[in-house]
């Protein structure tokens, strides 16, 4: 099970840290990622993580979002800097590896121009 927290209603040019909280040891394993998905659009990548803490962002939010996290405490975050409007999304927590690809339910990130 993954749950999402963090997300809310920012101005532009603020900062918003999600989290995403994992259950079971199967996670710290596996590769670990954030989506979001717009009103009217397709989810799409926003950053992954693997197990050993390599990175991947979408060219639209390089330089501005980090993705880290804790296999000891089972969690990821996503820290969210420079926020504009175009990032406001639900933003989902996802994990995957053999046999399995688990979704969160989602946070709202709203970012206010």
């Amino acid at each position: 099970q993954l749950v999402e927290s963090g997300g809310g209603l920012v101005q532009a040019g603020g900062s918003l840290r999600l989290s995403c909280e994992a259950s079971g040891s199967l996670f710290n394993r596996n590769p670990m990622g954030w989506y979001r998905q717009a009103p009217g659009k397709q989810r799409e990548l926003v950053a992954q993580i693997t197990s050993g803490g390599s990175t991947n962002y979408a060219d639209s939010v390089k330089g501005r979002f980090t993705i880290s996290r804790d296999n000891d405490q089972n969690t990821m975050s996503l820290q969210m800097n420079s926020l504009k409007s175009e990032d406001t999304a639900v933003y989902y927590c996802k994990a995957w590896g053999p046999g399995f690809n688990i979704w969160g339910r989602g946070t709202q990130v709203t970012v206010s121009s």
